[in-house]
């Protein structure tokens, strides 16, 4: 009986190895809580989601900086028919009416970049149209630009290719501390599960043992009865306390089940797969410092990150505010080649320059105050974001803090919880004892098995 009340405290779970093995199935598979963690980080359900979340924000940043990298392309209309009757201008100022059959395809190959610095966009076509009008002409023509080179480029606006790689980076940077932080979650909720699963199944043993015991006493308690020693209602109670425990160990394997299902699941093992759980021995003990927790805190967290990026965001939509409520232009310049002939071959040499420049601007005049709005509330929320930061580094490392103070005063409590488990032990040890001789009353040895 002495060993079946031992272990119930914390420090006993995780010195009682012999015991927990003894009760598993045989063949079962030994699960220590290492293994038990880096099952879960490989092949559980909570890992894999974890992954496939760190998979998707690695391709969506390879997917971005990706946009920065030369694009080439063709386009084009293969064919383009048309068949119809237009109305044409003559000399004499007299409208004529004549049939009208086209056929013209085109070919366009494209080689663009973006300017990451600029925020501009530089890039290189090759084209070549054919024209054939059908009819009593029946002509056909050829035009080609075998080089073209342009450039367009915004001027006095905000560069949005520069504040997306900014962006970017901390959502990337993010997104792998996030996923380091769902690697830890699992490995927490995996040690919980198994202790979980650990502590129901000693539970278990430990009813087992006391129902043993509470049936032991029922029948001594049956024959001193019997004898005239105690009376009936210390018989009864006697019948009562093994009723109960019957139950409390019926409920108990449930609940052992439950957990042990529960901690397969975390794993992500078969359910009819039997497993055998060895704590660990002895409890490791380490000192505690709050300041090394406060600097890991603050500079591994991912939340850290995410209200830099709040920051950023809203740097950005001040400046966007500022530039566009003012004078802005879009600068487009192109320069190249090109021909036209009746062949194709013809189309190719002797050729032509061309150039285009293009400048659009734009400026509002009149906003009835609403550029002014706009700048003002981006700055409002540039100063939420800042205040927001703040608060936010203060309050991970008070948590920080207080957790390492909280760790040490567990390992604290998990040496007294050691003591009292050994005490009440020995006292229950003691009280059963002096029953048996009839030294003490049932009421005595219910409450030192309590």
């Amino acid at each position: 009986m002495r060993r079946a009340w031992r272990w119930i405290g914390p420090i006993g779970l995780a010195a009682a190895p012999a015991l927990a093995l003894a009760a598993q199935a045989p063949g079962a598979d030994s699960l220590t809580l290492e293994r038990a963690i880096t099952l879960a980080q490989r092949q559980g359900p909570s890992a894999l989601i974890a992954v496939n979340t760190r998979d998707a924000a690695r391709w969506t940043d390879r997917d971005f900086h990706a946009q920065f990298l030369p694009r080439l392309s063709l386009s084009g209309e293969v064919p383009n028919l048309l068949r119809r009757i237009e109305s044409v201008t003559q000399p004499d100022g007299q409208i004529r009416f004549v049939p009208l059959s086209q056929a013209m395809s085109s070919l366009t190959l494209k080689l663009d970049q973006q300017l990451p610095f600029t925020g501009g966009q530089l890039y290189f076509t090759s084209s070549l149209t054919r024209i054939d009008l059908a009819g009593s002409a029946n002509i056909r023509s050829w035009q080609s630009s075998p080089i073209v080179v342009g450039l367009r480029q915004q001027i006095f606006r905000p560069n949005t290719a520069a504040w997306d790689a900014r962006e970017q980076r901390l959502r990337s940077a993010t997104a792998e501390r996030e996923y380091l932080e769902a690697r830890e979650d699992v490995a927490l909720a995996t040690v919980g599960a198994f202790f979980d699963a650990f502590a129901a199944k000693l539970t278990v043993d430990n009813l087992a043992a006391n129902a043993a015991v509470n049936d032991t006493l029922y029948r001594l308690n049956q024959g001193r009865y019997n004898v005239g020693k105690i009376g009936e209602n210390d018989l009864l109670q006697s019948q009562l306390a093994l009723l109960r425990a019957r139950n409390d160990l019926d409920a108990a394997r449930l609940a052992a089940e439950r957990t042990l299902a529960a901690l397969k699941i975390q794993l992500g093992l078969a359910g009819h797969e039997p497993i055998a759980l060895v704590p660990p021995s002895p409890l490791p003990a380490f000192p505690v410092d709050t300041a090394a927790a406060v600097t890991a805190a603050l500079s591994r967290q991912s939340a850290i990150l995410g209200q830099e990026l709040q920051t950023v965001q809203a740097r950005r939509r001040v400046r966007e505010a500022r530039l566009n409520n003012g004078f802005g232009a879009t600068v487009t310049v192109e320069a190249g080649y090109n021909q036209t002939a009746p062949g194709f071959q013809d189309a190719y040499r002797s050729l032509l320059g061309q150039q285009s420049l293009s400048v659009g601007v734009e400026m509002p005049l009149l906003q009835w105050g609403a550029g002014h709005a706009r700048v003002a509330a981006a700055r409002a929320q540039e100063d939420r974001a800042a205040r927001a930061t703040r608060l936010e580094r203060d309050r991970i490392a008070q948590d920080a803090h207080f957790a390492a103070l909280e760790l040490a005063q567990s390992q604290r409590g998990a040496a007294l919880s050691a003591t009292a488990d050994t005490v009440a032990a020995k006292r229950f040890d003691v009280a059963k004892n002096r029953y048996v001789i009839g030294k003490i009353g049932i009421d005595n040895l219910f409450v030192a098995q309590s």
